[in-house]
Protein backbone atom coordinates (compact mmCIF):
# COMPACT_ATOMS: atom_id res chain seq x y z
CA UNK A 1 0.00 0.00 0.00
CA UNK A 2 1.44 3.92 -0.46
CA UNK A 3 1.93 5.67 1.97
CA UNK A 4 -0.03 9.15 2.71
CA UNK A 5 -1.64 10.99 4.78
CA UNK A 6 -3.39 9.19 7.58
CA UNK A 7 -6.54 9.81 7.46
CA UNK A 8 -8.03 6.82 8.85
CA UNK A 9 -6.00 7.25 11.97
CA UNK A 10 -6.98 10.41 12.90
CA UNK A 11 -10.40 10.35 11.62
CA UNK A 12 -11.07 7.13 14.22
CA UNK A 13 -8.66 8.64 16.93
CA UNK A 14 -11.06 11.47 17.51
CA UNK A 15 -14.73 12.81 18.02
CA UNK A 16 -15.65 12.17 13.89
CA UNK A 17 -15.42 8.63 14.28
CA UNK A 18 -14.66 6.80 10.58
CA UNK A 19 -17.57 4.05 9.27
CA UNK A 20 -16.34 1.23 7.13
CA UNK A 21 -16.40 1.98 3.38
CA UNK A 22 -19.57 0.13 2.58
CA UNK A 23 -19.19 -1.74 -0.91
CA UNK A 24 -22.69 0.56 -2.23
CA UNK A 25 -22.37 1.60 -6.11
CA UNK A 26 -21.05 5.19 -6.26
CA UNK A 27 -24.17 6.25 -7.50
CA UNK A 28 -26.49 9.23 -6.08
CA UNK A 29 -29.49 8.24 -7.41
CA UNK A 30 -29.37 4.74 -5.48
CA UNK A 31 -32.01 3.89 -3.59
CA UNK A 32 -29.76 4.18 -0.11
CA UNK A 33 -28.97 7.50 -1.08
CA UNK A 34 -31.82 8.91 -2.32
CA UNK A 35 -33.78 7.31 1.16
CA UNK A 36 -31.25 9.58 3.23
CA UNK A 37 -32.36 12.99 1.29
CA UNK A 38 -35.70 12.64 1.39
CA UNK A 39 -35.06 12.53 5.06
CA UNK A 40 -32.87 15.48 5.67
CA UNK A 41 -34.89 17.21 3.22
CA UNK A 42 -38.17 16.50 4.92
CA UNK A 43 -36.47 17.66 8.43
CA UNK A 44 -34.59 21.17 7.65
CA UNK A 45 -33.66 21.55 10.68
CA UNK A 46 -32.04 18.02 11.62
CA UNK A 47 -28.33 18.36 11.64
CA UNK A 48 -27.74 14.64 12.30
CA UNK A 49 -30.14 13.64 9.17
CA UNK A 50 -27.77 15.70 6.68
CA UNK A 51 -24.13 15.11 8.66
CA UNK A 52 -25.72 11.30 7.73
CA UNK A 53 -26.16 11.59 3.96
CA UNK A 54 -22.80 13.62 4.10
CA UNK A 55 -21.55 10.53 5.76
CA UNK A 56 -23.27 8.33 3.26
CA UNK A 57 -21.93 10.31 0.02
CA UNK A 58 -18.63 10.59 1.29
CA UNK A 59 -18.38 6.91 1.87
CA UNK A 60 -18.90 5.89 -1.46
CA UNK A 61 -16.78 7.92 -3.05
CA UNK A 62 -19.54 10.81 -4.31
CA UNK A 63 -17.50 13.81 -3.17
CA UNK A 64 -18.53 16.21 -5.70
CA UNK A 65 -21.98 15.92 -4.50
CA UNK A 66 -21.09 16.12 -0.28
CA UNK A 67 -19.46 19.18 -0.45
CA UNK A 68 -22.49 21.43 -1.57
CA UNK A 69 -24.61 19.61 1.03
CA UNK A 70 -21.56 20.31 3.88
CA UNK A 71 -21.97 24.21 2.04
CA UNK A 72 -25.30 24.60 3.08
CA UNK A 73 -24.52 23.26 6.45
CA UNK A 74 -21.85 25.92 7.17
CA UNK A 75 -23.98 28.76 5.40
CA UNK A 76 -26.50 28.42 8.59
CA UNK A 77 -23.43 27.79 11.28
CA UNK A 78 -20.01 28.99 10.31
CA UNK A 79 -18.73 28.92 13.35
CA UNK A 80 -19.34 25.49 13.90
CA UNK A 81 -15.93 24.12 13.68
CA UNK A 82 -16.95 20.70 13.45
CA UNK A 83 -18.31 21.16 10.25
CA UNK A 84 -15.31 23.21 8.87
CA UNK A 85 -13.06 19.58 10.14
CA UNK A 86 -15.82 17.81 7.94
CA UNK A 87 -15.46 19.68 4.94
CA UNK A 88 -11.79 19.66 5.09
CA UNK A 89 -12.08 15.40 5.56
CA UNK A 90 -13.98 15.22 2.66
CA UNK A 91 -11.58 17.59 0.37
CA UNK A 92 -8.81 15.65 1.61
CA UNK A 93 -10.23 12.81 0.11
CA UNK A 94 -10.70 14.56 -2.97
CA UNK A 95 -7.22 15.99 -3.21
CA UNK A 96 -7.72 19.35 -2.52
CA UNK A 97 -4.69 19.50 -0.15
CA UNK A 98 -5.25 23.49 -0.31
CA UNK A 99 -8.81 23.68 0.71
CA UNK A 100 -8.35 21.25 3.29
CA UNK A 101 -5.52 23.28 4.96
CA UNK A 102 -8.09 25.97 4.50
CA UNK A 103 -10.97 24.40 6.43
CA UNK A 104 -8.90 22.80 9.18
CA UNK A 105 -7.13 26.24 9.22
CA UNK A 106 -10.96 27.59 9.74
CA UNK A 107 -11.94 24.88 12.11
CA UNK A 108 -8.77 25.81 14.64
CA UNK A 109 -9.85 29.34 14.52
CA UNK A 110 -13.04 28.71 15.70
CA UNK A 111 -11.70 26.28 18.51
CA UNK A 112 -8.21 24.89 18.57
CA UNK A 113 -9.09 21.62 19.30
CA UNK A 114 -6.65 18.61 18.39
CA UNK A 115 -8.91 17.39 15.66
CA UNK A 116 -8.25 20.03 13.23
CA UNK A 117 -4.71 20.68 14.24
CA UNK A 118 -3.50 17.38 13.68
CA UNK A 119 -5.23 17.36 10.61
CA UNK A 120 -3.13 20.05 9.85
CA UNK A 121 0.17 18.74 10.95
CA UNK A 122 -0.64 15.86 8.76
CA UNK A 123 -1.15 17.75 5.51
CA UNK A 124 1.82 20.25 6.29
CA UNK A 125 4.26 17.04 6.69
CA UNK A 126 3.66 15.45 3.90
CA UNK A 127 3.07 18.85 1.98
CA UNK A 128 6.90 19.55 3.48
CA UNK A 129 5.53 22.40 4.93
CA UNK A 130 7.68 24.04 7.95
CA UNK A 131 4.58 25.03 9.75
CA UNK A 132 3.97 21.02 11.10
CA UNK A 133 6.29 22.37 14.21
CA UNK A 134 4.07 25.46 15.10
CA UNK A 135 1.13 23.42 14.90
CA UNK A 136 2.45 20.38 16.35
CA UNK A 137 4.00 22.57 19.12
CA UNK A 138 0.38 23.82 19.72
CA UNK A 139 -1.06 20.45 20.32
CA UNK A 140 1.75 19.52 22.62
CA UNK A 141 0.86 22.80 25.00
CA UNK A 142 -2.55 20.45 25.50
CA UNK A 143 -0.88 18.43 27.23
CA UNK A 144 -3.30 15.69 26.58
CA UNK A 145 -0.77 12.73 27.34
CA UNK A 146 1.30 10.42 25.20
CA UNK A 147 -1.08 9.39 22.48
CA UNK A 148 -1.12 13.11 21.26
CA UNK A 149 2.39 13.38 22.19
CA UNK A 150 2.77 10.21 19.43
CA UNK A 151 0.97 12.00 16.74
CA UNK A 152 2.63 15.19 17.00
CA UNK A 153 6.33 13.00 16.97
CA UNK A 154 4.98 11.14 13.91
CA UNK A 155 4.27 14.30 12.01
CA UNK A 156 7.76 15.73 12.58
CA UNK A 157 9.09 12.58 11.54
CA UNK A 158 7.37 12.19 8.13
CA UNK A 159 8.35 16.05 7.43
CA UNK A 160 11.80 15.00 7.78
CA UNK A 161 11.23 11.79 5.77
CA UNK A 162 9.58 13.50 3.33
CA UNK A 163 12.58 16.30 3.22
CA UNK A 164 14.91 13.24 2.86
CA UNK A 165 16.34 13.42 6.91
CA UNK A 166 16.27 10.08 6.69
CA UNK A 167 18.40 9.70 10.16
CA UNK A 168 16.15 11.95 11.72
CA UNK A 169 12.90 10.41 10.06
CA UNK A 170 13.63 6.92 11.80
CA UNK A 171 14.76 8.46 15.14
CA UNK A 172 11.37 10.27 15.50
CA UNK A 173 9.07 7.48 14.78
CA UNK A 174 11.23 5.26 17.35
CA UNK A 175 10.14 7.78 19.79
CA UNK A 176 6.70 8.16 18.96
CA UNK A 177 6.55 4.55 19.10
CA UNK A 178 7.52 4.83 22.77
CA UNK A 179 4.89 6.91 23.22
CA UNK A 180 2.24 4.60 21.59
CA UNK A 181 3.34 1.46 20.19
CA UNK A 182 0.31 0.85 18.48
CA UNK A 183 0.37 3.59 16.05
CA UNK A 184 1.02 1.41 13.42
CA UNK A 185 1.83 4.61 10.46
CA UNK A 186 5.42 5.06 12.35
CA UNK A 187 6.46 1.59 11.63
CA UNK A 188 5.13 1.83 7.51
CA UNK A 189 7.02 4.79 7.65
CA UNK A 190 9.97 3.62 9.44
CA UNK A 191 10.59 0.53 7.43
CA UNK A 192 9.92 2.10 3.64
CA UNK A 193 12.86 3.94 4.79
CA UNK A 194 15.04 1.18 4.86
CA UNK A 195 13.15 -0.44 1.87
CA UNK A 196 13.91 2.98 -0.28
CA UNK A 197 17.35 2.47 1.16
CA UNK A 198 17.52 -1.07 0.17
CA UNK A 199 17.91 -2.19 3.79
CA UNK A 200 15.79 -5.28 3.04
CA UNK A 201 16.54 -7.16 6.29
CA UNK A 202 15.95 -3.99 8.61
CA UNK A 203 12.83 -3.21 7.26
CA UNK A 204 11.55 -6.94 7.04
CA UNK A 205 12.28 -6.49 11.32
CA UNK A 206 10.43 -3.50 10.97
CA UNK A 207 7.21 -4.75 9.10
CA UNK A 208 7.57 -8.27 11.35
CA UNK A 209 7.41 -6.05 14.94
CA UNK A 210 4.21 -4.41 13.39
CA UNK A 211 2.98 -8.00 12.48
CA UNK A 212 3.86 -9.10 15.83
CA UNK A 213 1.75 -5.92 17.14
CA UNK A 214 -1.48 -6.29 15.24
CA UNK A 215 -1.86 -9.53 13.42
CA UNK A 216 -4.85 -7.73 10.91
CA UNK A 217 -3.02 -5.24 9.92
CA UNK A 218 -2.64 -5.97 6.16
CA UNK A 219 -0.19 -3.19 5.52
CA UNK A 220 2.93 -4.87 7.58
CA UNK A 221 2.40 -8.04 5.40
CA UNK A 222 2.29 -6.15 2.18
CA UNK A 223 5.66 -4.46 2.73
CA UNK A 224 7.24 -7.47 4.00
CA UNK A 225 6.12 -8.91 0.24
CA UNK A 226 8.24 -5.94 -1.17
CA UNK A 227 10.99 -6.45 0.53
CA UNK A 228 10.87 -10.75 -0.23
CA UNK A 229 10.18 -9.60 -3.83
CA UNK A 230 12.68 -7.12 -4.03
CA UNK A 231 15.04 -10.10 -2.67
CA UNK A 232 13.90 -12.56 -5.23
CA UNK A 233 12.44 -14.47 -2.68
CA UNK A 234 9.02 -15.26 -4.88
CA UNK A 235 7.69 -18.18 -2.29
CA UNK A 236 7.84 -15.22 0.65
CA UNK A 237 7.01 -12.44 -1.24
CA UNK A 238 3.54 -13.95 -2.42
CA UNK A 239 2.63 -15.45 1.12
CA UNK A 240 3.14 -12.30 2.41
CA UNK A 241 1.04 -10.50 -0.56
CA UNK A 242 -1.65 -13.36 0.18
CA UNK A 243 -2.03 -12.68 4.02
CA UNK A 244 -1.95 -8.75 3.11
CA UNK A 245 -4.84 -9.26 0.73
CA UNK A 246 -6.69 -11.71 2.99
CA UNK A 247 -6.99 -9.35 5.60
CA UNK A 248 -7.68 -6.62 2.79
CA UNK A 249 -9.46 -7.60 -0.46
CA UNK A 250 -9.56 -3.75 -0.91
CA UNK A 251 -5.17 -3.61 -1.34
CA UNK A 252 -5.05 -3.13 -4.92
CA UNK A 253 -1.26 -3.14 -4.69
CA UNK A 254 -1.32 -6.84 -2.94
CA UNK A 255 -3.40 -7.91 -6.17
CA UNK A 256 -1.73 -6.90 -8.73
CA UNK A 257 2.12 -7.87 -6.86
CA UNK A 258 0.14 -11.42 -7.27
CA UNK A 259 -0.70 -11.41 -10.75
CA UNK A 260 2.71 -10.26 -11.22
CA UNK A 261 4.52 -12.66 -9.23
CA UNK A 262 2.35 -15.75 -10.43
Amino acid sequence: MKKGPIIIALTCLFAIACKDKKDKPADQSSPYIQHLKEQANSNPDSLGLRLTLIDALDSMGLYKEALPEIDQLITKDSLNHGLWITKGKVQQNTGDTVGAILSFHRAARIYPSPEPLLALANLYAETKDSRVFEVCAKVDELKMGRELDSYTTFFTGVYYARMGDKQKAIALFDKSINYNYTLMDNYIEKGSLYYEDKKYDEAIKVFKVAAAINNTYADAYYWQGKCFEAMNDKPSAITNYNRALVLDKNLKEAEQALKRLK
